[in-house]
């Protein structure tokens, strides 16, 4: 390494440590928010709950309970 070597290495070092650090605080955050997301939802009354129908009893067919219902069929 021409003699940078006591540089290089350390440098090699510090960067490997910053890219590890890096991972562990964003998967805490993303193990943090899904916990959010799930406490959330769960404390969310369901889509029939809130309206206190379903989409056939609104008497809705075809596209329009399809958009009621926000389902698709994958096309």
């Amino acid at each position: 390494m021409g003699g940078y070597a006591a540089y290089v290495w350390p440098a090699y070092g510090v960067t490997a440590l910053v890219l590890v650090w890096m991972l562990v605080t964003t998967l805490r955050g993303l193990r943090r928010r899904e916990a959010i997301v799930r406490t959330l939802e769960a404390a969310r009354p369901s889509r029939v709950a809130r309206n206190g129908k379903t989409p056939a009893a609104t008497g809705a067919t075809g596209a329009a309970a399809t958009a009621a219902t926000g389902e698709s069929d994958g096309k």
